[in-house]
């Protein structure tokens, strides 16, 4: 017998894929999400969809329910950079109202969303859970504040703070603004790959792994009580041009950067916990260049965050 079980994002990148997963191994799931970016699940018996923004959910989207996925959230630096008064309500604020919503109707299981982007710039070879956080964006901020303020509830309610790398991969709620899928795009369409630096070195995840660490979250509630990273290939972000133009022929062409995070992530924390990666960045380029091939996906507005975003709030789509 499933559990019952909130998605919130359950329409977005990585929403989709969790969604999806949990259907398959027999949860029902709610997924609550503004739909900004559209909403490509498939209809499912054990499916309900409430179109709805995170800032103004009803509790009773907790009713009878066993765990929370919470990923709804404005997603990168640049969509964070919109608009500050957005970016805190959706990121920092929903999560504690969520949390106390969640605890109110004795929801069992948080597991939050949160980003390795809120170590900043780190000088250690390997970034680990214990390393202080120096968050120097907006977004890096939020998603440090939002773990804060869950875990204070950590009395109250088990859960689970996920860090993930930069996701690769494809998904029918695709992005194309997240490195590996935008430079394997570029290389596509363009022939070109345009690489901003290429000395920063970069953690990521594939995003079945990503799903499949969140199952584990699901399945292993105590053990997965706190913090965790999750990325498993710590390369450059010229070497993951280098990996695609293997694959598909394009000039490299290097142009100065003006973004100097560079670390790489430690997840020994996640693998002592039983946890095995079974997908790779490798894994990631063949699937959008097999997507792009099989008319699945072209160069577009909507693959893009903050191009899909700018659009809704000049629309009045997106309340800022």
């Amino acid at each position: 017998m499933g559990s019952k079980i909130v998605v919130t994002g359950g329409c977005g990148f990585v929403g989709h894929k969790l969604t999806t997963t949990l259907l398959e191994f027999g949860h029902k799931v709610r997924v609550i999400d503004a739909m900004w970016f559209g909403n490509f699940l498939p209809e499912h018996e054990n499916l309900e969809i409430i179109k709805a923004d995170i800032r103004e959910m009803d509790e009773s989207c907790f009713d009878n329910v066993d765990s929370i996925f919470h990923l709804a959230n404005i997603s990168n630096d640049p969509c964070s950079d919109l608009s500050s008064k957005l970016n805190w309500e959706v990121n920092a604020l929903a999560s504690m109202q969520l949390a106390e919503m969640a605890i109110k109707k004795e929801v069992k299981h948080f597991v939050f969303a949160s980003s390795g982007s809120v170590y900043g710039v780190k000088e250690e070879p390997l970034v680990t859970e214990e390393l202080s956080l120096v968050p120097i964006s907006d977004y890096n901020k939020t998603k440090m504040i939002s773990e804060r303020v869950l875990l204070s509830y950590s009395d109250k309610i088990m859960i689970s703070c996920i860090r993930p790398a930069t996701v690769c991969g494809y998904s029918p709620r695709m992005r194309l603004d997240l490195s590996v899928n935008m430079l394997t795009m570029q290389a596509l369409a363009n022939q070109k790959i345009t690489v901003f630096g290429g000395d920063q070195t970069r953690p990521n995840i594939h995003i079945k792994d990503l799903v499949s660490v969140y199952l584990h979250a699901l399945e292993n509630p105590e053990k997965m009580t706190g913090i965790f990273n999750a990325g498993f290939e710590n390369i450059s972000i010229m070497e993951i041009a280098e990996r695609v133009v293997r694959h598909v022929p394009a000039e490299i062409i290097v142009t100065e950067s003006n973004d100097p995070r560079s670390y790489r992530l430690s997840s020994q924390k996640l693998l002592e916990t039983g946890f095995a990666p079974e997908s790779s960045v490798e894994e990631g380029i063949l699937e959008v260049i097999d997507a792009y091939h099989s008319g699945k996906l072209e160069m577009e507005e909507r693959y893009f965050n903050v191009k899909t975003m700018v659009r809704l709030i000049k629309e009045n789509k997106i309340k800022v």
